[in-house]
């Protein structure tokens, strides 16, 4: 069993990268607990640092354009 499997997600795509980075791997994952589990784990083992990016759909960015923040800015 993989460890994605192990937690219930699936691992959609795996690219080597040039940069700050040497891999970037996209997950689907149940939940947030699960991304933590995974990193957690991962940088646990030391051979690797995992740091965990949550990707929003479009439909979800609509939607926080829409909500009123109560925010102002420093100063203001």
């Amino acid at each position: 069993m993989s460890i994605t499997a192990s937690i219930g997600g699936t691992q959609e795509a795996y690219y080597f990268a040039f940069g700050e980075d040497d891999v970037v791997a996209i997950f689907d994952l149940p939940d947030d607990e699960a991304a933590a589990a995974l990193s957690i784990a991962v940088n646990a083992g030391g051979a690797a640092k995992a740091t965990v990016t949550k990707l929003l759909t479009a439909e979800q960015v609509d939607e926080a354009f829409k909500r009123t923040v109560a925010y102002r800015p420093p100063g203001q």
